[in-house]
């Protein structure tokens, strides 16, 4: 399979060395830099890019049906611009705040813990995430993802960055700690107990795997999917 890798920071990197002992082959290899290139030398693309130029590389990829899967967090207001142009170009795209396989079923168990959640008021609820100082965007988008699981199924309506007053909003605490890959924990606390799930990755190897097998699912397919129809979890 042939890749094209839409920045090429350590994400992308790691991204590569996944990918190359998986069997694939690089074909290209972009960053802020690169003006021109020709998309349509690869079966597929992964955009790890920053999040002014995510929008850009999705586009080119989907005009040029190219299958193409980001994992670019900080530029979701554009997300479904990027749906309706997918689907117009008959094209394949996923998007997914994290591609790791096994943060993917720690979303799961978010949510199916906050529907067993949702009528214990007594509990405060509080989603905590820390990355390394380079990461761009705060909060993560894994953290808005599991807070979204939990507004989905309870009377919560929103989240909100740090301490909040509001009961119907979700706190998420963000922290940058040099080299943490990426820790992220929901909490339930009442003034008697806690209950709190965690998830901790070690290294980006869990994410780039992820985006690779992701890009070998959509090769051949049409249409927007998510991680769980990569992982059979729909």
């Amino acid at each position: 399979m042939k890749i094209a890798l839409l920045g090429y920071g350590k994400m992308g990197k790691t991204i590569e060395q996944v990918a190359l002992q998986r069997g694939h082959e690089i074909v290209l290899k972009i960053d802020e830099n690169s003006l021109y290139y020709d998309i349509t030398i690869a079966d597929v693309a992964i955009d790890f890019s920053i999040p002014a130029a995510a929008f850009k590389n999705i586009s080119t990829c989907l005009n040029n049906h190219v299958p193409v899967i980001s994992g670019t967090t900080g530029w979701l207001e554009k997300l479904p611009e990027a749906t309706v142009l997918c689907k117009q170009k008959n094209s394949a795209f996923i998007y997914a705040s994290n591609f790791s396989l096994g943060v993917n079923l720690f979303f799961e168990l978010n949510t199916y813990l906050a529907k067993m959640m949702h009528r214990l008021d007594q509990y405060t609820i509080s989603v905590e995430e820390i990355h390394h100082t380079k990461k761009l965007d705060t909060p993560s988008g894994t953290a808005i993802t599991l807070a979204e699981g939990i507004i989905e199924n309870s009377y919560k309506e929103s989240w909100a960055l740090g301490v909040t007053n509001k009961k119907t909003e979700i706190p998420i605490i963000a922290k940058r700690i040099d080299e943490v890959p990426g820790t992220h924990t929901v909490e339930y606390k009442s003034e008697v107990d806690t209950i709190d799930i965690k998830h901790t990755a070690h290294n980006r190897d869990g994410f780039a795997l992820g985006a690779v097998i992701a890009a070998e699912w959509l090769v051949g397919k049409t249409g927007v999917f998510t991680m769980k129809d990569v992982l059979g979890l729909k």
